[in-house]
């Protein structure tokens, strides 16, 4: 996936001297990769969890929908419009200041959503509540800030892409998978209110779920 989505961008785009698009590239690959790295060294056999065929059996019936839908969101059709904007000059070319800060946003809501990644133990691809494996409330690192960092990253990850490949157009995409994000967040927080203990006392001390003091 790590290598598909830099590969389908630079296609796209049509453009082998895009210093954006490569820039990217190294970028989802660093932190993508490095971050699964860094979460397996830190709980060994996460990973393997992740794609667990008895956990992902077992995922709530609305997240068999929304689980996948999300993960291809928020990566492939944004390089797709991204690409083809670049290719076809859709948009007004972004000034360089602008497209630095999309960088800097993309790089903090990656890094944001591997930090939670590495820090929670049960950072399974769906939602599954295993009590019976020791499921319990992470309320560590990002999650002191709000309860669901890894959904959070992701957002802004999205409109830093759009600045960062100067594509007004990818907007769309960005807007999309942030609503499917959202929508995912509110059933997946109001399960583990009513399913996984101790989460309704962590709901007190951390009262937002994606962005302090706002949602």
């Amino acid at each position: 996936m790590y290598l598909l989505i830099p590969l389908i961008l630079l296609i796209c785009g049509g453009d082998i001297g895009w210093w954006q698009a490569w820039l990217y590239g190294v970028l989802i690959l660093a932190v993508g990769i490095g971050g699964r790295m860094w979460a397996e060294r830190r709980h060994p056999g996460l990973t393997a969890e992740r794609q667990n065929t008895e956990i992902l059996q077992s995922a709530k019936a609305w997240d068999k929908a929304l689980a996948p839908m999300m993960a291809l969101s928020i990566g492939y059709p944004m390089v797709l419009v991204a690409g083809l904007d670049h290719r076809f000059n859709w948009s007004p070319e972004f000034p360089l200041w602008l497209t630095l800060m999309g960088f800097v946003l993309t790089s903090l809501g990656y890094a944001f959503a591997a930090w939670a990644l590495i820090e929670n133990r049960f950072f399974y691809s769906v939602v599954s509540i295993q009590v019976d494996r020791g499921h319990v409330v992470c309320d560590s690192g990002p999650y002191e800030l709000v309860r669901h960092p890894g959904y959070a990253g992701n957002i802004l990850g999205l409109f830093g892409v759009v600045l960062a490949l100067g594509s007004i157009w990818a907007l769309i995409p960005a807007t999309v998978a942030s609503i499917i994000t959202v929508i995912r967040t509110a059933l997946e927080d109001r399960t583990l209110q009513a399913e996984l203990p101790d989460y309704p006392d962590y709901t007190q001390r951390v009262r937002y779920r994606l962005i302090p003091a706002i949602y």
